[in-house]
């Protein structure tokens, strides 16, 4: 037997329970992976809580990283003891995953184990943001809100190594210190946050605002854009957004409204391939710093989803089997 953390109904973090399971079997074109460490990622709270609806008993998690220890039939391009990484698995809270192998990401030498469990969900998130849902170009102007989440000082750095000019919202000093470590250029807090940045522009606003915040920064998000800026609405960390009047783009200048998910930017392997390798590169090279703010065992993933509920995180939360 080995272990896996098991919801067995929707409710709060003490519906994670550690239980003993039957180890995983590869079928054809997968990899069963034994796990070093798995990502911790809100959309899992959102499994969790019943808010995205998923079938019980569940074994949450979709991020991790580890090593091949078994190849299903016809597979080819692994081997028993590669290393790879995953944003795209399923029920990572335990000790033996199964990977399709077409979704695992080889792992470079220069990126040791937790990093790479780090990197997958959020870097390839942060590569498809500003590549891809809007393309950030040298001199423009972007807001990210969770300037000290995850995919904040990943975004941020990303960010400034293509030349933008970048602020961040956060909610501490402690955040702000790692936000500005991270590079970027203002730090604001997020009361007042939409006339700042006016002011520190101004008045014309920015070219486009990254929010994975939701229903707490909406509206002054799009307070904040110039005429034909992008709103890239990514997450509801604080909830949901309410519906609105999409008039509202036209008033505000023409702007321009897009709420991504990243398996809609990984469609194939060559475009999975294409982001994860630019992220592990710079992480393996030293310009993108992985900011760990805290692991957890296995058997305590209830614990991690009240930090990472209550905000009490930074950086990237791992489980440790």
């Amino acid at each position: 037997m080995t272990h896996a953390i098991v919801a067995r109904q929707p409710g709060g973090p003490e519906v994670l329970e550690y239980a003993s399971v039957e180890p995983p079997k590869p079928g054809p074109g997968q990899l069963l992976v034994k796990v070093a460490a798995a990502g911790v990622n809100f959309i899992e709270t959102y499994q969790r809580s019943g808010i995205y609806k998923v079938e019980y008993p569940f074994t949450p998690g979709a991020e991790a990283a580890g090593t091949v220890e078994a190849l299903g039939e016809g597979v080819e391009e692994f081997a028993a003891g590669d290393r790879v990484a995953t944003a795209e698995a399923a029920a990572t809270y335990a000790d033996y995953i199964l990977v399709d192998a077409p979704k695992a990401l080889p792992v470079p030498d220069g990126v040791d184990d937790h990093t790479a469990a780090a990197l997958p969900l959020q870097g390839i998130t942060a590569h498809y943001l500003m590549n891809s849902s809007f393309r950030v170009e040298p001199g423009h102007s972007v807001l990210l809100h969770a300037g000290a989440g995850g995919v904040g000082l990943l975004l941020t750095q990303l960010l400034k190594a293509r030349g933008a000019r970048v602020f961040t919202t956060v909610s501490s000093d402690e955040k702000a210190a790692l936000s500005k470590e991270a590079g970027a250029d203002e730090v604001l807090r997020y009361d007042g946050f939409a006339d700042k940045v006016r002011e520190l522009t101004d008045g014309e606003g920015v070219n486009v605002v990254y929010d994975g915040v939701g229903r707490d920064t909406f509206d002054d998000s799009l307070r904040s854009l110039r005429i034909r800026g992008a709103m890239v609405l990514f997450g509801a960390a604080s909830g949901p957004v309410p519906p609105f009047d999409p008039q509202r783009l036209n008033a505000g200048g023409s702007l321009t409204l897009t709420r991504p998910t990243m398996g809609h930017f990984v469609q194939n392997t060559h475009e999975r391939r294409w982001r994860s390798t630019e992220i592990f590169e710079a992480a393996a090279n030293g310009t993108l710093s992985v900011r760990v703010g805290a692991t957890y065992p296995l058997a305590e993933a209830a614990q991690a989803h009240r930090d990472l509920e209550g905000r009490r995180t930074t950086g990237k939360v791992l489980l440790v089997p």
